[in-house]
């Protein structure tokens, strides 16, 4: 049953120049239970409160500014000087962050997965695809055991899920084999990318050469996820090129499900 929309949790999305998946995010926190507004970044840095109230705000995909310097970095570093504490108190307060394709790059660039470092001394990044080129393709994700208690109460580890990735600067990116197990045993490995049985899966299963075959992390609190992959376009059981195989009681596609839980999560925790 549809929650009441006395009980319906807020969620706002966040657009800057260039985001272009803000209609469909919209409609996927809908689908999901929340009532759900959208906002350019820069109304909201002028007046910061507005943040409040909001149990759950989302990064929408897309190329912000045109990914003119790297992607999300324009977007990021504004973020990180006009709206860095109002997010870190969003987080404080129980708040759930999304950050999707764009929004993941963005989230990388503003600090949020590394709160204490100095942006000269971050571990992590999302660099050009290992191929060279855009990936535009369906691949297939699995839940981690992590600290993103949403995801992994909702599907538990070992989950799978199929879901579509579109970008050119999408390869997580580690400085070294230690910040990759640091990560792994903060319990910040929220998704991977999975093949059929390979170990590791190799591409197109990983499209862009991620290390780790990470696709997702949370932050230290696990309130705060970013994914490559988009889930908002997959809603609809037609949404996936091979509806028709994968069975006729499949009633709704995978996003559906994996924003559904970001939902309730925020609505259990107000």
């Amino acid at each position: 049953m549809e929650a009441s929309t006395a009980t319906r949790p807020k969620a706002l999305v966040l657009r800057g120049p260039g985001t272009n998946c803000e209609d469909e995010t919209l409609r996927a926190l809908r689908i999901g239970g929340a009532d759900a507004d959208l906002l350019r970044s820069d109304v909201v840095a002028r007046d910061p409160g507005r943040l409040e109230g909001y149990a759950v705000l989302v990064f929408a995909g897309g190329f912000s500014y045109g990914d003119d310097l790297a992607a999300g970095r324009v977007w990021g570093a504004s973020l990180r000087q006009h709206l860095g504490e109002a997010l870190r108190a969003h987080v404080g307060r129980g708040g759930l962050v999304l950050g999707v394709c764009n929004g993941f790059q963005v989230l990388v660039e503003s600090g949020l997965f590394e709160p204490e470092a100095a942006p000269h001394e971050r571990t992590v990044a999302l660099f050009a695809n290992a191929s060279s080129h855009y990936e535009c393709r369906w691949v297939d994700l699995e839940v981690q055991e992590s600290r993103c208690r949403w995801l992994t109460g909702a599907f538990g580890a070992g989950h799978r899920m199929p879901c579509p990735v579109a970008h050119g600067e999408g390869r997580f990116a580690v400085t070294d084999g230690a910040a990759l197990e640091r990560l792994r045993g903060a319990g910040q490995i929220a998704l991977t990318y999975v093949g059929n049985g390979e170990d590791p899966p190799g591409y197109p299963a990983n499209p862009n050469g991620a290390a780790g075959d990470v696709a997702g992390i949370c932050d230290p609190t696990g309130r705060v996820l970013g994914l490559m992959p988009h889930p908002e376009r997959n809603l609809d059981p037609w949404n996936h090129p091979e509806w028709t195989r994968l069975g006729a009681g499949r009633s709704e596609g995978e996003g559906a499900a994996f924003y559904r839980a970001l939902v309730e999560s925020a609505m259990a925790a107000s």
